[in-house]
């Protein structure tokens, strides 16, 4: 009970009515400037027997090796126990240029037990429209690992069958970006709000001495999650003129009233514009243990009788004290955490109590269980 009532003052703290102004660049991104996923297929070597003897591990070996204008005869069989087939997949980051370099991620494709002490052999990287955008290689650095007995036990430590390379990519083809192809920038917000957009379009109005109630607007709303921003046609003052816009700060508008619920983990987080209508709530808990005790049954030495295993069966009902206790209209988060608290009430408790009152239309405010 302590860790529940530790928890929840920490979430109201966090989640305190100060609100502070922030940039323009923390709270909204440039429209067609953004990083693109990259993907490839390719062959991890050097692996210390724990690799694996696939057909399509076989097949990608063998085209290897023709690149390299080696052929094996079809009824040879390799044994390649240290060769594994891997996904190597990447982000590539907006404005990125040519002999460039960046991370990669490589992932086994088969039944290899481990990745570590492999190496990458020359990998092409292609996106969406199946163009090549980088070219990765090396060696991997490999967090997990994996202890395997005779009996087939096994110890595994994260995962040793995913690694990464360290710009283990370098940059082939660069993106065309969007910056500079319209008379406008469009700002897009991380979490669209009709009241933050319209704050966001008044706030570089006033700040760059536009006046929209004579009809001069240099930012415009489009929706609750765009804003449309009159920029220099030329790059260079465009860059300029992004660069200063973008340290601009605004006091975004308040987070619509949510409660979120982590069933997995029991992870409970109320907002503070939650408010509760007029309801009643009893708490109680009938807890019901069955247990099964075997006694063996043996006769006298002299006696004509068998050995026979009986078992007595225990049962123990515990049923804590029903509580109820009644919210007022207009209850405040503090209130509620108080109440759920002085009835004892547990995480999953909880749950169930905040999904009562969904269903019976007293909570103001939005469930989402994830």
């Amino acid at each position: 009970m302590k860790k529940l009532v530790s928890l929840f003052s920490c979430l109201c703290l966090l989640l305190s009515p100060f609100a502070s102004a922030q940039r323009i660049k923390d709270l909204a991104t440039v429209q067609g400037v953004r990083s693109n996923q990259l993907v490839g297929y390719g062959l991890v070597v050097g692996l210390p027997g724990t690799g694996e003897q696939s057909p399509f591990t076989e097949q990608s070996f063998r085209t290897m090796l023709s690149n390299f204008g080696i052929m094996m005869a079809n009824g040879l069989k390799p044994k390649i126990k240290n060769v594994a087939a891997v996904a190597v997949h990447a982000n590539l980051p907006p404005f990125m240029k040519p002999g460039q370099k960046i991370d990669v991620t490589v992932s086994s494709m088969g039944e290899a037990k481990s990745l570590n002490g492999g190496t990458l052999l020359q990998t092409f990287l292609k996106g969406l429209d199946g163009e090549i955008y980088a070219v990765a290689q090396g060696s991997l650095v490999v967090s997990g690992f994996g202890v395997e007995g005779a009996d087939g036990s096994r110890v595994i430590n994260n995962t040793p069958t995913v690694g990464r390379i360290p710009n283990g990519g370098i940059v082939e083809r660069a993106v065309v970006s969007g910056f500079g192809q319209n008379d406008y920038l469009t700002l897009n917000l991380n979490y669209p709000d009709f009241s933050t957009a319209k704050t966001l379009a008044d706030t570089i109005n006033q700040r760059l001495g536009a006046d929209p109630d004579k009809g001069y607007r240099i930012a415009t709303p489009i929706d609750a999650a765009s804003v449309r921003v009159s920029a220099p046609r030329e790059i260079g003052q465009r860059v300029d003129f992004m660069a200063t816009l973008e340290n601009f700060e605004f006091v975004p508008a308040d987070a619509p009233a949510r409660v979120v619920i982590n069933s997995r983990t029991g992870t409970i987080v109320i907002g503070k514009d939650v408010r509760l209508l007029p309801a009643a709530i009893t708490h109680g808990g009938l807890t019901v243990t069955i247990s099964e005790n075997a006694e063996v049954s043996q006769p006298n030495a002299l006696a004509d009788g068998d050995t026979v295993v009986t078992g007595q069966s225990v049962i123990d009902v515990n049923m804590d004290d029903s509580r109820m206790f009644k919210f007022d209209p207009g209850v405040t988060l503090d209130q509620l955490v108080r109440a759920v608290n002085e009835v004892g009430a547990a995480p999953g408790d909880l749950m169930a109590i905040l999904e009562a009152l969904r269903q019976a239309g007293a909570l103001q405010g939005q469930l989402v269980v994830i």
